[in-house]
């Protein structure tokens, strides 16, 4: 009775925390204590908040303690044992202290252990345990970690509750859960004062093998465990992402996830995000087999390696078989790897195939993938296919990717900042990488290639008149133009709206851009940039320049221009041409844009008046100074408007082919952005027929593509090899 009493004051306090929900009344409020294995529940609970390297942190305001710890993981599994009553509150350099629940007192008492040693957890291990010292004197070594390292290192009278155990966390990883096995093993003091030697001589190494010797001695002593249970934790997705997701799948995105989960929880996980849809074919490649787990439990190693291989291969056989039938029924196929098969997928005479594979389908998820093999991926897709890469990741699991990849995007959160300390870009939720790639990566392409296009363009515009005059006059070393007019060219009267174009130019909203997510194929496909566009827009700077050049050679060569009858000087004529190429290269721009701003209309109009300004003044200074110069702008206009007349005759000649090219290429031929563009001015962005019929025009397939640039290249590496 006085024990029940004791548990009622436990129940006031309070159990909902942040990053804490869960219930079953047969443990929590201290009523595990009247569980039939009360005491493998004290150890569970007891272990959780000792084996850890979380550091508490008191809030003086309020008196809660809080804790800084190396994943979210770890931080629930202490938070989990406080609301449980096992509460970490204190950690020294040599002990950790903890206010327990006792069951035979009902109190919650405190009890400190002696911290001895930390072997911390690695990719490599992927376990960690503690070595402490009870109040009693009993050497304890608390070990968590993947079931895959933990159930091998199981005593044989400590696996009471394996196939239990086992059960409950397939039923967890199908739930979409994180698990971990926990489980623990009193040590004789002659074996850790033996195991302490060791582990002191290899942490004091300086040589190369230091991490592979630590790992020896800590993997000696971590064996023979007791197993306690196994934990499991929701990772919850943030959120966005199965939308964000789905948009990067709509543009033609080709996404592949590497993750350290087991296959049942990345497969609950590319469910959750919309990565695995129901109806799509699996290709699973498991190298969990009756027949593989036998040979590695055997201890063979050779064999085993063989046998794996030839089951890796196998499978992959099976799935390309899948895939080709599944392409032409125009089926949707996903692939899923596990780590022991990806050691083996990556190896020289296998990757060519399984990138074959890979790259054929529209969902790719390596699962319980170490960091050295996320890099190896993403090298292996960067290097054989020549495609861009971009690895996104939050940990720092994830730097090695990061580094790999062509762009590396890093997310700032919970997990740490080491993914975006090596990332090239950071974010602080995944949904923002929508907006990132299909609204400023589509604005950004054009925005770029659209710049140097038309740097392209205004430099043959001006350079070839400059071409055509030393032609016409023989090659004379006359210049058309005044050494301050070829000078200022590409500073003041044509950089800025350039700039201006490179910054503030839009061809359609953001809310177009996220609507047609396929926009973002003119990026991929290159649509903007290939030779023929480039070559185009060198082609028009040429036709400007000859229109600009025999314009106004025929029209001013014989007209009598002042009042005795004389024709038109060479400087008249060069201020007329360098008049016609400004006012034709700033009104190209005009017409090149698709988003107008106060600035570009500043640089454009602006850059056109500075011109006549500059003329007027350069015009006005001394003879010896402005030189061909002087005066010009006055006598230019002294005429009867011929100057004038000039300069708009050639500025419609000039710009009428490429007007009438547009107009053509927008009726009949038009790119993808452009048919958006008519969504825009026409009012049919909320058609929804309309908008399905854009929707519906096809860009060329990223896959087909893919594939092809793919296998011509191992063709010819293959070439290449037999003519070695």
């Amino acid at each position: 009775m006085e024990a029940e009493g004791q548990i009622e004051e436990f129940k006031e306090e309070k159990l909902s925390v942040k990053g804490f929900n869960f219930v079953d009344e047969r443990i929590t409020n201290g009523n595990w204590i009247n569980e039939p294995r009360a005491d493998v529940i004290q150890k569970f609970l007891r272990l959780l908040a000792t084996c850890h390297t979380a550091i508490p942190e008191v809030d003086e305001e309020t008196g809660s303690i809080s804790y800084e710890a190396e994943s979210p993981d770890e931080a629930a599994f202490v938070v989990a044992a406080r609301q449980l009553g096992f509460e970490f509150y204190e950690r020294t350099q040599a002990s950790i202290l903890l206010y327990e629940f006792d069951p035979v007192s009902g109190k919650k008492v405190e009890r400190s252990y002696n911290l001895l040693n930390i072997l911390d957890f690695s990719s490599s291990r992927k376990r960690m345990s503690v070595i402490v010292r009870d109040k009693e004197g009993k050497l304890l070594l608390l070990c968590k970690g993947a079931d895959s390292v933990m159930f091998e290192r199981l005593a044989k009278h400590g696996q009471e509750f394996a196939e239990q155990t086992k059960e409950h966390i397939a039923e967890y990883a199908d739930a979409g859960l994180r698990t971990l096995v926990v489980a623990y093993r009193e040590i004789d003091e002659e074996e850790y004062v033996e195991f302490n030697e060791q582990f002191t001589e290899a942490k004091n190494r300086v040589s190369a093998d230091r991490e592979e010797r630590m790992r020896e001695v800590a993997g000696h002593i971590e064996r023979d465990l007791i197993l306690l249970g196994a934990t499991a934790v929701e990772d919850k997705l943030q959120n966005g992402v199965p939308e964000c997701i789905d948009k990067l799948a709509q543009a033609g995105i080709k996404i592949w996830v590497l993750t350290g989960d087991k296959m049942e929880t990345a497969i609950n996980i590319g469910f959750a995000c919309s990565l695995l849809r129901q109806g799509m074919k699996q290709i699973v490649i498991n190298s969990e087999t009756p027949e593989n787990n036998a040979l590695e439990k055997s201890g063979d190693k050779s064999a085993s390696a063989v046998a794996f291989k030839a089951s890796v291969l196998q499978q992959i056989a099976e799935g390309k078989q899948l895939l080709s039938s599944s392409t032409e029924n125009s089926e949707a196929v996903a692939l899923i790897v596990d780590g022991k098969s990806l050691i083996y997928a990556l190896e020289d005479d296998v990757r060519d195939v399984f990138l074959e594979l890979a790259i054929g389908c529209a969902s790719v998820i390596c699962c319980r993938s170490s960091p050295k093999q996320k890099a190896l991926v993403t090298r292996l897709v960067k290097t054989k296919t020549g495609s861009t890469t971009l690895a996104i990741g939050d940990g720092a699991n994830d730097v090695g990717m990061l580094q790999e990849a062509d762009i590396g995007v890093g997310i700032s959160g919970v997990e740490g900042m080491q993914a975006v300390m090596s990332s090239d870009i950071a974010i602080a939720q995944f949904r923002f990488l929508e907006r990132l790639l299909l609204v400023h990566g589509h604005w950004c392409y054009r925005r770029i290639s659209s710049m140097i296009c038309y740097f392209f363009y205004k430099n043959i515009a001006f350079g070839f008149t400059i071409f055509f005059y030393e032609i016409y006059a023989s090659f004379s070393g006359q210049a058309i133009y005044n050494d301050w007019f070829l000078s200022l060219y590409n500073v003041f009267f044509t950089s800025l709206p350039v700039i201006a174009l490179g910054v503030f130019d839009q061809d359609v909203s953001s809310r177009l851009c996220l609507k047609f997510p396929l926009l973002y194929q003119e990026g991929i496909q290159n649509v903007l940039f290939s030779w023929i566009r480039i070559l185009a827009w060198s082609f028009n700077g040429v036709l400007s320049a000859t229109i600009i050049f025999f314009f106004c050679i025929r029209a001013m060569q014989h007209q009598a221009f002042r009042k005795g009858g004389e024709v038109a000087g060479l400087e008249v004529l060069g201020t007329t041409m360098y008049t016609c190429v400004v006012w034709v290269v700033n009104c190209q721009m005009a017409l090149s844009i698709s988003y107008f701003t106060y600035i570009q209309h500043l640089f454009i109009w602006g850059g056109i008046v500075c011109w006549y300004i500059f003329l007027i003044a350069y015009g006005a200074m001394d003879p010896d100074i402005s030189t061909t110069a002087y005066h010009v702008f006055i006598e230019a206009c002294a005429p009867a408007g011929s100057y004038w007349l000039v300069t708009l005759l050639v500025l419609i000649a000039s710009l009428l082919p490429y007007f009438a090219y547009s107009g053509i290429q927008m009726q009949f031929f038009p790119l993808y952005h452009q048919m958006i563009q008519w969504i825009r001015s026409d009012g049919h962005s909320d058609d929804p027929e309309y908008c399905r019929m854009v929707r519906q025009r096809s860009l060329r397939p990223t896959t087909v593509g893919f594939t092809a640039r793919f296998e011509a290249k191992s063709k010819r590496s293959k070439e290449r090899g037999r003519d070695h």
